[in-house]
């Protein structure tokens, strides 16, 4: 009889996860980017510079991941509506990108994704994909309610409003008004409606 075999090593600490986060978050809103390191975010943490290497490649992902992927943990909205669920969504996106944090990790970072095909993949294998494929339910719903056709671009459309986002936030500096997020919506959700 053979026993099944364990897992090698220590299982990963989800408080040690969150508290690297926690950490690079901060050091990224009070240092900025470029000065934000892996030993500090490890001493700021708790943790060893080698736990942080086993589970990001380097500072840009870790810094991906500690700022702009907070959206990802909610799940799809379902205000009964495309246009509500599409209002909903910019919301989340809007505060995530207003954020302190935001400001300071987005040039470093879109700095170093241009200079790193390899990084772009990862970020985009590990991030963005699967945050798009949770939010596909919106769109089935849309479908589902007669909003949308069957045949809708999704990627399309989800890169659409975080562009309309990152650019009014990242690279023109605007505050958004509370409209903001309403306007988008019914801008996009008249693109996309059936007709």
């Amino acid at each position: 009889m053979t026993l099944p075999s364990a897992p090698r090593g220590r299982p990963r600490d989800s408080r040690a996860h969150q508290a690297i986060l926690t950490a690079t978050a901060e050091l990224v809103t009070e240092l900025g980017y470029a000065d934000t390191s892996i030993g500090a975010v490890a001493a700021r943490a708790g943790v060893g510079k080698d736990t942080i290497y086993r589970r990001w490649s380097g500072k840009a992902e870790l810094v991906y991941e500690a700022v702009f992927t907070q959206t990802e943990a909610v799940p799809a909205p379902d205000t009964g509506s495309l246009t509500g669920d599409l209002t909903a969504l910019l919301e989340a996106l809007i505060q995530e990108f207003s954020t302190p944090a935001a400001a300071a990790a987005l040039p470093g970072l879109l700095a170093d994704f241009a200079g790193s095909p390899e990084l772009q993949v990862r970020i985009r294998s590990d991030f963005l994909t699967p945050a798009k494929d949770g939010l596909a339910p919106v769109f089935e719903r849309a479908v589902q309610r007669g909003e949308a056709n069957p045949g809708l671009p999704v990627d399309l459309v989800l890169d659409t409003l975080a562009g309309a986002v990152f650019f009014h936030v990242a690279l023109v500096g605007e505050q958004p008004g509370p409209q903001l997020a309403t306007q988008l919506a019914a801008i996009v959700g008249r693109g996309i409606e059936t007709r």
